[in-house]
């Protein structure tokens, strides 16, 4: 672009006769016809004379006729309606908004940019006017600091940034105003060094301005405008390219058929066009050097987002002006914004210029220099920000595939396991377009084939290969959803797959490895389930949503084309793999998905009779747990009764079981009637029988064999020997567990009879019994089977059981007695709050290793998860949570969230009980620590400051909704103070009681007491105190002292209320002086009363107690204007300093030593409130000084601090506008310094970028 001067600040008003236009319209003037108006012109804005005055259209009266006014039509009685309005209401379509506003302009050019000018203004949400005067006899500096001075808005909301469909519709509408008034001008107003310097100029100047409104709305409005303006320069470079060729096809004719007349015009057209030409560039540099070059790197995000944004539709869509280093290296830069959303813009105007592969020789450079950054840019913390980043490489890697290295691929390859989804689908797309998409020329012969021929089966066995070698990763469901949509023929290839599993491979092919084999197994069953499920694995996204008609067709044809697949292939693979557990274990999960109607309607019984064949011989074959359970999950499947095969399939299980119970039976006896020690050969016999059954037990209702009998005989047998395998003991409990749970169902289900239930009600409460021996096993695992399979029984046959019109069920509920509730919680202190290090439990005794680790931790979570139900759910005491409650601290990374969340229920359910099983817990380790140390114990040491801290976060639990929390609070200050004064000191009233220090810890609590309740509770806390304890000033006495204080000094701690004080029953006396505070807020006497009587106090029992100041009442000054305030020297007369004495007759020298320390509280007292009300006062003024401030910010580029741009190398100047000073409220001098700093919106790593 050509570089122009400077467009001045400030432009002269033509005189009247420069307005006329020799044409009526001005959207045809192709040829230039309309001659331009004072061409190269600059002058400075001066008044006008006597002569211009009166003649600025009619006088300044209504231009263009009795039914316009500004240019616009009345429209329903409106008069005089601004364009801001026009625009607003959306009403009327851009078109004609543009077409009234050129008839104005037409009619008196003034009259219309006022219009335009106030336009921008009140789009900015600036309520000032531009008035006819300040137009004329004011610089657009002087005008913008007037507007500055009279923006006045409470709030930070402008219209750009206003919420409501009303102001996103505005945004949109603003915008396209101006793309159309400069389409609609573009022939010959545009040229006429008027209308779009004085535009430009404003706008420049306004986008300098420290009121965010203005700059952010005069951006964007200089954006657009250059970006209209782009698009007129592109029309001009296309008409100067047509007139040229024109031109020269007209020179080449012979001189006979030559018209020299035409090569006249042709020149004459072209010369014009050339000019226009040269004006819209010079507009375009204003714009870019005055806006775009200081504001793309705004303090605001949002301005910052816009320019970014515009210079890729420059760069797209004039490629031949703008896309070179010069403006590609700010897209670059801006890269390293800190603002996702600046990122985002980023990234999106590189896709467009990307996607034109015509544009690539134009990016080599910016490629190489950026490609780095934004192969980082795909781990961005802003997932939007992520998935563009791995969209924009992938359309790098459409255009070239050299540019991109083998590492920079996988750093993009891995992102396929991420759990937000729309990073993996971007991920997979890019996997598939690097690795799947191209195909080579001899695949396109044999494009029919099918199974093992197909062109599919290297692309299957490439995406094993890749599966194999992302060894960080074993997640397949998360592949293959990630590439789901991009890869769905691939994917959905079951024949394929199927024929590379079960036919040998051709001559010269290599066959797949064991390893491959389970790969491929794996991701098939991954594809089967995605296809007939139609949502992504867990962990990627938010649920299940509806499907739509389309979604739900192919879902039905794909179950189709499953079953009618595997139904024949299934029997034939697990015959092939049936040795192997886990190919075996993926193959059985396949009949979950099928149409089971298609085995009637296919004829295809004989292959249901093979799968049932080779599922038990599976089972016959097999001991694994995860075996057994997926072929009691297929039989599961199976016996649906919904389908005609039920009948086959339920023979078949119950021919299965009925060997099993027979099988188990047998062994039994022999295993239990030995005299000696259990043969190992039979307890695995035993053992292997018992987790079929109990395999099946789980998806199967086997009642009628009667499994409890047997399973009993097992465990008694156990309990009394105490030789069984650990692992016999586990299944059998685990088998039980089912038999009660079946039991309970049936029961629940069907009109059971009494002697149902009171059989249930037998077996289940034996089985209680059985665990709660097995609970002080010496086996760990056989441990924590017991309790959790217990845990879960005491939940299910609770007086939760009886919910939901159940009340028959009333004779089945359990509660635990306190032996069996002690015994659960010991077994939780043993075995779950322990160090990581005296776990042994790691399997093969792997304790550093750090998987097993995780998994240790995250089973004893679940034992205490387990417990903490029984207490939510109060089938347990909730004083039991005592024990739980002050592990908080202590093992908080493991359990905190656990232990948390347990308080928070509780509280819910009862928020005194709650309270008191807190401050037991606190009691608990206080005990533990008299224990260890003694009653001579160091309060500084880090156990006593660890209780404190645990009281202190106990405290927070509570909230900042001291009304709802009152009672709990109260109470638990009574059980501390009781707790205190429990164990009085054996060497007498002289020194303090043995518990004395808890008050220390007490007081942490005391911030969440009212301001009465503080009261009540010093009045509870004085009837154990004796009037010696209330002298005594020695460091054992402390922990009393700093309760008092803690109870008196409701300002420092009580910051939820408003600051006032307890009115006293009696009278104060006042100085004759001082005027009463009036207007203050008081406590009314019935309100006090009651809630003292509420509490457990009684004002007949209250001990006399020393004298001690009354709290005066404050009034918070945070909620009060500043204006309000008292002065310093007013406070004296609202405080009384003389209080009534309310202490019973004492002698002389009594009363004279607590008249003295009296007077040292009060003066005490005084000062920590005076103290408080000026910080309360500062922080009122503050927040009155903050609320009252004009929306003004610092700029990262100012007028008065702006340094040289980044690239040194660049070929001009940024345009200088010198704003005065602001006089907005505050003088600009009181801003904070406006300099440009990169790092306050760039990362670290772009003060190194090198330029182009």
């Amino acid at each position: 672009m050509i570089a122009a001067p400077e467009i001045p600040t400030d432009f002269t008003l033509l005189q009247e006769s420069e307005t006329h236009f020799s044409s009526d319209t001005d959207f045809e003037d192709i040829e230039g016809k309309n001659q331009k108006q004072g061409k190269g012109k600059t002058c400075k804005k001066g008044k006008k004379g006597p002569a211009e005055k009166g003649k600025s259209g009619n006088g300044g009266g209504k231009p263009g006729g009795p039914n316009r006014m500004n240019g616009h039509h009345q429209q329903n009685g409106v008069e005089n309606m601004m364009l801001f309005e026009v625009v607003k209401m959306g009403k009327s379509a851009m078109q004609s908004v543009v077409d009234d506003w050129i008839e104005s302009y037409k009619h008196d050019r003034d009259i219309a940019l006022l219009d335009l000018i106030n336009f921008f203004i009140q789009c900015s949400g600036c309520k000032g006017v531009v008035t006819a005067e300040m137009f004329r006899h004011m610089q657009n500096a002087e005008i913008i600091r007037k507007m500055t001075e009279e923006f006045d808005e409470d709030s930070g909301d402008y219209p750009l940034t206003m919420a409501g469909p009303q102001w996103k519709k505005f945004k949109s509408s603003f915008c396209e105003f101006i793309g159309v008034l400069v389409r609609q001008c573009q022939y010959s107003i545009i040229y006429d060094e008027y209308m779009m310097d004085t535009v430009i100029s404003l706008l420049t100047g306004l986008s300098d301005s420290q009121v965010r409104a203005f700059r952010h709305t005069s951006t964007l409005a200089a954006m657009k405008l250059m970006t209209a303006l782009v698009n007129v320069a592109l029309n001009l470079s296309i008409n100067m390219d047509n007139t040229q060729r024109q031109y020269e096809a007209e020179r080449n004719k012979i001189i006979g058929k030559r018209a020299n007349d035409r090569l006249e015009l042709l020149l004459q057209k072209r010369k014009e066009l050339q000019e226009n030409q040269d004006e819209i560039e010079n507009m375009m540099n204003a714009i870019f050097k005055g806006v775009f070059v200081h504001r793309y790197r705004d303090a605001i995000a949002e301005i910052r987002a816009i320019c970014i944004e515009e210079i890729g539709i420059w760069m797209k869509m004039y490629s031949d002006a703008f896309l070179n280093d010069s403006y590609l290296k700010y897209v670059g830069w801006t890269m390293h914004d800190k603002q996702g959303e600046v990122r985002l813009k980023c990234l999106t105007a590189l896709q467009g210029l990307y996607y034109n592969k015509e544009l690539n020789s134009k990016l080599e450079l910016f490629t190489s220099r950026f490609k780095d950054r934004i192969v980082s840019m795909t781990l961005d913390k802003e997932y939007d920000v992520a998935v563009q980043a791995i969209k924009l490489l992938t359309l790098v890697l459409q255009s070239s595939e050299e540019v991109l290295t083998a590492e920079d691929c996988e750093n993009v390859y891995h992102l396929v396991y991420s759990a937000h989804r729309p990073v993996a689908v971007a991920a997979g797309e890019f996997l598939y377009k690097k690795l799947f998409s191209r195909r080579d020329p001899e695949d396109d012969g044999i494009l029919k084939r099918r199974g093992r021929q197909s062109p599919n089966a290297n692309l299957v066995k490439t995406l094993v290969f890749f599966f194999l070698e992302s060894e960080l990763h074993e997640h397949a469901a998360y592949l293959v959803d990630s590439m789901w949509d991009c890869a769905t023929d691939l994917l959905k290839d079951w024949e394929c797959m199927s024929s590379l599993l079960l036919e040998e491979p051709l001559n010269g092919e290599e066959p797949l490895t064991d390893r491959q084999e389970s790969a491929l197994i794996e991701i098939m069953l991954c594809t089967i389930r995605q296809a007939a499920e139609c949502h992504p694995p867990v962990g990627r996204g938010t649920g299940k949503r509806v499907l739509t008609a389309k979604e739900k067709k192919t879902q039905l044809d794909d179950r189709t084309k499953i079953t009618e697949l595997f139904a024949v292939a299934l029997p034939q693979l697990l015959a092939k793999y049936s040795v192997d557990a886990e190919k075996v274990t993926n193959l059985l999960q396949l009949p979950q998905y099928f149409d089971l109607e298609i085995y009637t309607t296919g004829r295809l019984e004989k292959h249901l009779d093979a799968l049932l064949r080779q599922i038990r011989d599976i089972v016959e074959k097999h001991t694994d747990i995860d075996v057994l359970e997926a072929c009691s999950k297929t039989y599961h499947a199976l016996c649906n009764e919904e389908f005609t095969i039920f009948n086959r399939v339920d023979i078949a299980r119950s021919q299965l079981i009925d060997e099993l119970a027979d099988k188990f039976n047998r062994l039994l006896e022999d295993f239990l009637q030995e005299g000696e020690e259990p043969d190992e050969d039979d307890a695995y016999q035993v053992l292997s029988t018992l987790k079929r059954i109990t395999a099946f037990h789980n998806a199967h209702d086997l009642s009628r064999w009667d499994l409890f009998g047997c399973n009993y005989k097992l465990l008694k047998t156990g309990i009394e020997n105490g030789d069984m395998p650990e692992q016999i003991v586990i299944h059998a409990l685990q088998c039980t567990h089912y038999v009660i749970l079946w039991q309970l169902a049936k029961v629940t289900e069907s009109s059971s009879t009494k002697e149902d239930l009171l059989r249930l009600k037998k077996q289940m409460r034996v089985f209680c019994q059985i665990c709660q021996h097995y609970l002080t096993n010496v086996n760990t695992a056989v441990k924590e089977q017991a309790f959790t399979i217990l845990c879960d029984v005491l939940m299910i046959f609770s007086h939760q059981i009886m919910t939901g019109g159940r009340d028959m069920l009333e004779p089945l509920v359990y509660t635990p007695d306190s032996s069996l509730q002690s015994e659960l919680l010991s077994f939780i202190l043993d075995h779950v709050f322990i160090d990581q290090d005296d776990d042994n439990n790691s399997a093969d005794g792997q304790q550093d290793d750090e998987a097993s680790k995780i998994e240790a931790l995250h089973k004893r979570r679940n034992l205490l998860a387990a417990f903490c139900k029984l207490i939510v759910y109060t089938v347990v005491e909730m004083n039991t949570a005592a024990d739980i409650f002050k592990q908080y601290m202590k093992y908080y990374n493991d359990y905190g969230d656990i232990i948390k969340e347990t308080m928070s229920k509780t509280r819910q359910i009862d928020k005194i009980q709650c309270a008191k099983t807190l401050i037991l817990s606190l009691q608990q380790l206080f005990n533990e620590m008299i224990q260890e140390n003694g009653y001579n114990f160091d309060r500084s040491s880090p156990t006593f400051s660890g209780i404190k801290e645990l009281a202190r976060r106990f405290a927070l639990t509570f909230g900042l909704d001291q009304l709802k929390t009152r009672e709990a609070i109260a109470m638990l200050h009574k059980d501390g103070i009781e707790f205190a004064f429990k164990e009085p000191n054996p060497q007498g009233e002289s020194h303090p009681p043995l518990n004395l220090a808890f008050l220390d810890i007490l007081s942490e609590f005391s911030s969440k007491l009212l301001r009465q309740d503080k009261r009540t509770v010093y009045v509870y806390l004085e009837k154990f105190m004796t009037f010696q304890m209330s002298l005594r000033r020695e460091d054992v006495w402390l922990p009393l002292m700093s309760y008092r204080n803690s109870l008196l000094a409701g300002g420092d701690d009580d910051t939820m209320s408003v600051i006032s004080g307890i009115s006293s029953r009696g009278s104060t006396v006042r100085n004759k002086k001082t005027k009463p505070a009036t207007g203050k807020r008081k406590v009314p006497e019935a309100e006090e009363s009651s809630s003292s009587d509420s509490m457990w106090l009684n004002r007949e029992q209250t001990m006399h107690t020393p004298v001690m100041i009354q709290t005066p009442q404050l009034t918070s000054t945070i909620m009060r204007e500043p204006k309000r305030l008292r002065s310093e020297e007013n406070y004296m007369g609202v405080y009384p300093m003389q209080p009534e004495h309310h202490q019973a007759p004492l002698d002389y020298k009594q009363q004279e030593e607590a008249a003295r320390q009296q007077q040292e509280r009060a003066a005490m007292n005084y000062v920590k409130l005076r103290t408080n009300l000026q910080h309360a006062i500062r922080r009122g003024t503050s927040l009155m000084e903050d609320d009252e401030e004009p929306i003004v910010e610092d700029v990262m580029m100012s007028s008065e601090g702006r340094i040289e741009d980044l690239n040194e190398g660049m070929d001009f100047d940024t345009m200088d506008i010198d704003l005065p000073p602001s006089k907005n409220r505050r003088e600009r001098t009181e801003l904070k310094p406006d300099f440009f700093d990169p790092a306050s919106i760039m990362d670290e790593s772009v003060l190194g970028v090198s330029m182009f």
